[in-house]
């Protein structure tokens, strides 16, 4: 399994880029992991809300291969507590899938194209994070699910 995060947007923030570095290298440990941050797209700021989403969702669509596992980050997703996603991440391993995108909107969220293509939509909370912190939280927590699946110590229950 190779775990993919594609973001919308600017280049990681210092104020979170350690920590991005540091779980991403601690995923390797146990998968293949590749960030990919995806350009906002060009005259973004004379579009509207929904042609910005529809521009952002058709170039996610172009980057897609067929056989993708796509997990899209949206607010009205389900939320899985921690054991939850390291079980829903296991199950995606027993059916073997090859990759797993997990996709951070833009500014105004995922397209509805791109909610129809998901296999699955994932809210992290209730509340509402700046983009480059749910990179962060991302990270952590697919670190956190791949030590709840080897019975490591990092995660307490």
């Amino acid at each position: 399994m190779k775990f993919e995060f594609w973001s919308i947007g600017k280049a990681h923030e210092a104020y979170v880029k350690d920590g991005i570095a540091l779980f991403t290298k601690r995923i390797s440990h146990y998968y293949a992991v590749d960030w990919q941050i995806l350009p906002v797209p060009k005259n973004s700021a004379m579009l509207s809300e929904v042609d910005l989403k529809i521009k952002e969702g058709q170039m996610v669509l172009d980057w897609l291969q067929p056989d993708d596992y796509l997990v899209a980050l949206d607010e009205r997703g389900k939320q899985l507590n921690s054991e939850g996603l390291a079980s829903f991440i296991d199950q995606q391993i027993h059916q073997r899938v090859k990759k797993m995108i997990f996709l951070i909107g833009g500014a105004y969220g995922i397209d509805k194209k791109i909610l129809q293509r998901a296999n699955f939509a994932w809210s992290l909370s209730d509340l509402v994070f700046p983009h480059q912190l749910v990179r962060l939280i991302l990270a952590e927590q697919i670190y956190r699910a791949c030590t709840i699946l080897r019975n490591e110590k990092y995660h307490h229950a």
